[in-house]
């Protein structure tokens, strides 16, 4: 990697974007942005969902052409028809979402469309020349593992290798710990550190202000498309970059824990599940959430919650015990009843289970009510009726669209995420399961999310937060359960104990049973 770092040019900068200017029909996504990106710096990148964080980056990859503006890498003017032009000019980018294939191995995945590579193809001559790849960058994974096997932080490894092996000098890395675990994120800023230490430049793109200041050389806020600052480091904090970001100070929403009659919402008793897709099984679980409060599930990815959060909303069935919802038997009924019980489900993984990304904005809104009045008249969906419905769900989630009947992938991430929330809260009249809802959200919405479900409680619902953010969980929650290897291991009411949740999730009580 030093030699690769030795061939750079010398001059500061590596990166000159000028005056970009990018529309779409009804939106300002770009007006008039400049950014520098130098030799060897995190450059952090800021804004509230639908700021044009991501179309300026989508610019610099190639993936759209700006209206006006010009890019300069290495002082030479260039112009990008397509990401092959943008990847040959050493700019790489690794998306939130993983863009490999999950059936193939991890020699496989990085040589898959890759130009340097031998004529006569084999397992082994592959595996020689991934271990050799991953010992020039210092990113070690098995060559012979089975990506869909990984964990976040593996794949995200073997795109960050994909994108250096094809001649990356700038890495751009969209929300690059939205699916990692605490542990994961220190390691990809560790590798983080090591490619900046040999000259490469990295672009991160968060709402982690955190993680931002802790791991960025300088950064660059956007707002309403337009560049606000660009700043060091060392010269702001998280308060002064919040507000760089919405325009205004943002306050944090009380909690005001009330007293009213209570009784049980949804209730699971000797529950137990085979392993999901985090290799872990749900363990004789026995919870009761009740109406007007919320509780909050404290532990670190991989030990049941998905498992749990699936299950308390009818897409994964008990092999042992009861589901019931306010007193009614609800064991091996699909998602479609609970929906209709009042259950509504944010999932942790918006794009896997709750939403279909190719589907337009209009059937992703009814995806849940479609047949009931008034969208539907039976059999027969009423199409004024339904794009009544999805433009109001629309303006309840804050979402500015062109059309309804635009696919829901071109929305961005955030964007994607408060369309889910507005869907499932309207949908939730007795129990809302709430799975990292607060996830790739920036600090105003995030604020907006963690009011919509104060609300909810107050209004006599019962809420399950799930998150590995123990200041979000300490600060919803009326009381705090700790998940371990399938298992809930205890129950804490606030005054809450940093040290000793911490301790619990890290693992008293045993791990998963497989």
């Amino acid at each position: 990697m030093n030699q690769i770092a030795a061939e750079m040019p010398a001059s500061a900068l590596l990166v000159e974007m000028r005056g970009i200017d990018k529309s779409f029909p009804g939106v300002i996504a770009n007006a008039g942005v400049d950014l520098d990106i130098r030799h060897g710096e995190v450059h952090a990148l800021l804004g509230e969902n639908g700021a044009g964080k991501s179309t300026l980056m989508n610019i610099l990859t190639g993936i759209y052409q700006p209206d006006a503006g010009t890019i300069h890498i290495d002082g030479q003017a260039l112009s990008f028809r397509s990401p092959r032009d943008a990847i040959a000019a050493g700019v790489g980018m690794v998306h939130q979402h993983f863009k490999l294939v999950k059936a193939f191995s991890v020699a496989e995945n990085l040589h898959l469309g890759f130009g340097d590579k031998p004529f006569l193809v084999s397992r082994s001559t592959l595996r020689r020349r991934t271990e050799a790849l991953e010992q020039r960058f210092g990113l070690q994974i098995s060559p012979d593992a089975i990506v869909q096997d990984l964990s976040a932080g593996e794949q995200q490894r073997v795109e960050i290798l994909k994108a250096l092996i094809r001649g990356a000098r700038i890495l751009i890395l969209d929300e690059p710990t939205a699916v990692l675990t605490a542990a994961e994120a220190l390691l990809l800023f560790d590798v983080v550190r090591r490619l900046t230490a040999d000259g490469f430049a990295v672009i991160f793109i968060s709402h982690k202000l955190d993680e931002v200041l802790a791991i960025s050389d300088r950064i660059t806020v956007l707002r309403g498309g337009r560049k606000v600052a660009t700043v060091p480091k060392d010269a702001t904090d998280d308060r002064n970059l919040a507000d760089l970001m919405v325009g205004h100070a943002v306050t944090p929403q009380a909690n005001d824990r009330r007293l009213m009659e209570r009784h049980p919402a949804i209730a699971l008793h000797d529950v137990s599940t085979p392993a999901g897709q985090d290799g872990c099984r749900l363990d004789s679980i026995d919870l009761t959430l009740f109406s007007g409060e919320i509780a909050g599930i404290a532990g670190v990815a991989g030990n049941g919650q998905r498992e749990l959060s699936e299950m308390l909303s009818g897409i994964r069935p008990p092999v042992e015990g009861a589901i019931r919802i306010r007193g009614v038997d609800f064991t091996g009924r699909d998602a479609k009843a609970f929906a209709k019980g009042g259950v509504g489900h944010i999932p942790e993984d918006r794009l896997r289970s709750g939403v279909a990304a190719t589907l337009s904005l209009l059937q992703n809104a009814i995806l849940r009510e479609y047949d009931a009045p008034p969208i539907s008249a039976g059999p027969w969906i009423k199409s004024s009726h339904a794009r009544q419905f999805a433009n109001s769900l629309l303006a309840a989630a804050h979402v500015s669209a062109p059309s309804i009947a635009m696919p829901l992938r071109n929305l961005s991430g955030g964007n994607q995420q408060r369309f889910v929330v507005a869907r499932e809260t309207r949908i939730a009249s007795q129990v809302l399961i709430a799975a990292y809802p607060t996830r790739g959200l920036d600090i105003a919405a995030a604020e907006t999310v963690r009011a919509e479900l104060l609300a909810l409680r107050n209004k006599g619902v019962a809420v399950l937060v799930i998150s590995e953010d123990l200041d979000e969980l300490m600060s919803l929650s009326d009381r705090l359960l700790v998940m371990y290897g399938g298992r809930l291991i205890r129950e804490r009411k606030p005054p809450w104990n940093r040290n000793e949740l911490g301790m619990l999730m890290g693992g008293v009580g045993g791990g998963c049973r497989r």
